[in-house]
């Protein structure tokens, strides 16, 4: 079976500096279609609109955190089984083990490499779809 393209990522992310160096690696190396989100509650409005590939998504926000938002995501037919990497800095292992048994595809640890990021998710969607 060949994997689909990964083209169109929705990025849910309340830090500035964070949205513009992940923008920078998903958009100019990678050649991602991104739409940024800064909030769970925009990620909701945006999400089945922009028909995403992957959703890569900030664990740790304020008002609506990735947990809420994911379950929020999941229950909207659009994005129902959209793949779902969270971004955070909350790596120990038991918490990898949490979020993975709440679904998601992996998880990338902050800080990371902007210009491996496109890489590392390709990777991971290839892992997805094998």
């Amino acid at each position: 079976m060949t994997t689909p393209p990964l083209n169109r990522i929705l990025f849910v992310e309340d830090d500035l500096d964070i949205q513009t160096v992940a923008c920078l690696g998903l958009k100019v190396v990678g050649g991602f279609t991104v739409e940024v989100c800064s909030s769970g509650s925009e990620a909701i409005q945006k999400a089945p609109i922009f028909a995403p590939d992957l959703i890569l998504l900030d664990v740790m926000m304020p008002g609506m955190d990735g947990m809420t938002t994911l379950k929020a995501l999941r229950e909207l037919p659009p994005t129902l089984s959209t793949p779902v990497i969270f971004l955070t800095a909350k790596v120990q292992t038991h918490e990898v083990v949490y979020y993975k048994q709440l679904g998601v595809l992996d998880v990338i640890a902050k800080p990371f490499d902007p210009m491996t990021l496109s890489a590392t998710l390709n990777r991971m969607w290839s892992q997805y779809h094998d």
